[in-house]
């Protein structure tokens, strides 16, 4: 057969192509073979955004680790006398939350991670309880006790929240891809981020958060015992005590009381209950007084702004204040008059304090000045931050007076923080108000600045915001020896038709685990002249 030329089947090839874009009304340029089972479907969907495939995918996960948890991952653990359930549940902030109801709640900073340890006291065994009521002399080997059966429910609990956020994340993995190795994947997924929580928890593990904590509900009026606190935290067997002296307290309460027991006074410590800016709110004595009572005050220090207009009609408002258990150190505040003054010093049981005046009450001395301003007073201008300079500026001056005729001051008042910060590098403490929060800082020449809250909520002004105020008061433990500030407790109380109720413990670094055990030295003298 006659091979056929090339010209001539390059020329065939090209009629049936052109024909066949004729036939089915093809543009005209290359003609390009497409698949002939191609699913039509397939050029309509898109691929899904990656980012968003990964949000969702986390979406699953954290929310199946989270039912997982919920679901299963606590586990019920003896610890001493008491049956607890433990629980990690997610936090942005992380900690240890002990609840003991109905008695309220204990918070810790434990830790930094996404997950926070819940520990809930469930019920006491009657029969552990009642046997360690009767027997005192088991509470030397309750801390090894106690110690062991955490320690063995917090590895039970970290095998069983493994198994939770697995199962969880995999098993709504399941449910919303109905893909096996997407499930799969979603789990692995949970059980990293557990893994890597557990890990940041452990290197942010901070084991003397047990020395600072923080207490609410009815917890907040049952004061543990501070004693002196650089023995606490040198000695961790003293603290082991009134850890166990704690648990038997509470055992004790659930055995035979509705009211929690009060400690005994250490009598190397002071306390001192600072109170400021009670505004003419009757509650504030009713609180004080308890106070006094529950922690055993030795002296009541109030910086100021116990009234509002300052006037004489408001007089009576201050008369229960000798019937408070305790003497009472006072200093005008801005909105306390002269008027207001000259009463309270008629007072039994009341030490007035202006013009830098000193006096020892309970083992301390105290120095402090009056407000230079009356605000009330619209006939007079105001003399601003000036005149708060001006009035530091003396108290400054009478403090190393007292030094130098070998009396020296150790707590200084003021109302206004300005005027405070006048005396820094002149005292050891100095106390005031005005601010309406509480702060505690310390300034660059080593005084020791404590700002106090509103003991009175901010009185009738409470009512004029969204929400009220919070109650607040300090109760300072200081050293009968030293003369140094060992810890403090913040008390913060719900304002107008609140009930809630919060203490925290907070130590000086100075007493905290690790500090130098050295006597602590004398603030330098501020180089700054009056």
């Amino acid at each position: 057969m006659a091979r056929v030329p090339a010209a001539v089947t390059t020329a065939m090839s090209a009629v049936t192509t052109t024909l066949t874009r004729k036939r089915h009304n093809l543009p005209s340029g290359r003609f390009r073979r497409t698949p002939r089972f191609r699913p039509v479907t397939e050029e309509l969907v898109q691929e899904p955004n990656p980012y968003a495939r990964a949000l969702g995918l986390m979406a699953v996960v954290l929310l199946g680790a989270w039912l997982g948890l919920l679901i299963v991952g606590n586990v019920r653990v003896p610890v001493g006398p008491m049956n607890t359930t433990m629980t990690l549940r997610p936090s942005a902030t992380g900690g240890t939350k002990i609840n003991v109801s109905p008695l309220g709640a204990l918070e810790l900073n434990s830790h930094v991670a996404p997950v926070r340890l819940d520990v809930n006291v469930d019920q006491l065994d009657p029969v552990r309880a009642q046997a360690l009521v009767d027997h005192p002399e088991r509470l030397s080997g309750l801390q090894d006790e106690v110690a062991h059966d955490v320690e063995h429910g917090t590895l039970d609990l970290a095998v069983r929240s493994c198994v939770a956020v697995v199962s969880g994340a995999t098993a709504l993995g399941l449910a919303v891809y109905r893909r096996p190795r997407r499930a799969l994947a979603a789990g692995g997924l949970a059980l990293t981020l557990l893994t890597a929580s557990g890990a940041t928890a452990f290197a942010t593990w901070n084991p003397n958060s047990v020395l600072e904590p923080r207490f609410s509900g009815l917890l907040s009026s049952a004061p543990s015992l501070v004693g002196n606190a650089r023995n606490i935290v040198s000695e961790f067997n003293v603290y082991q005590e009134e850890l166990a002296r704690l648990v038997t307290n509470v055992t004790k309460l659930y055995d035979v009381t509705s009211t929690l027991p009060t400690y005994e006074p250490d009598p190397s410590t002071i306390r001192v209950l600072h109170v400021s800016d009670i505004h003419l709110n009757p509650a504030g004595w009713k609180i004080i007084a308890s106070l006094v009572k529950q922690y055993s005050i030795n002296v009541i220090v109030d910086s100021g702004d116990t009234m509002d207009h300052g006037t004489s009609a408001e007089n009576g408002f201050l008369d229960p204040i000798p019937d408070l258990g305790a003497p009472y150190v006072w200093v005008r505040g801005n909105h306390d008059s002269l008027v207001t003054q000259r009463y309270l010093e008629r007072m039994k049981n009341v030490h007035v304090l202006d013009d830098g005046r000193a006096i020892t009450v309970a083992g301390l001395r105290f120095a402090g000045i009056g407000d230079p301003q009356f605000t009330p007073d619209r006939s007079v201008v105001p003399g601003g931050d000036a005149a708060e300079d001006l009035a530091g500026a003396r108290l400054a001056s009478a403090l190393r007076d007292q030094r130098t005729a070998g009396t020296p001051v150790d707590i200084a008042i003021a109302h206004e923080p300005s005027a405070a910060r006048g005396t820094d590098g002149e005292v050891p403490l100095v106390l005031a108000g005005h601010l309406h929060h509480e702060q505690m800082e310390v300034m660059k020449y080593g005084t020791r600045l404590r700002v106090e809250g509103s003991t009175g909520g901010s009185g009738l002004r409470a009512i004029e915001g969204k929400y009220p105020d919070p109650i607040e008061a300090s109760v300072l433990y200081v050293d009968r020896g030293t003369r140094r500030l060992q810890a403090w407790d913040e008390i913060r109380l719900g304002g107008l038709g609140l009930t809630t109720a919060e203490v925290s413990r907070h130590l000086p670094k100075e007493n905290r685990p690790g500090a130098p055990q050295s006597s602590t030295p004398s603030p330098t003298p501020s180089t700054s002249t009056p």
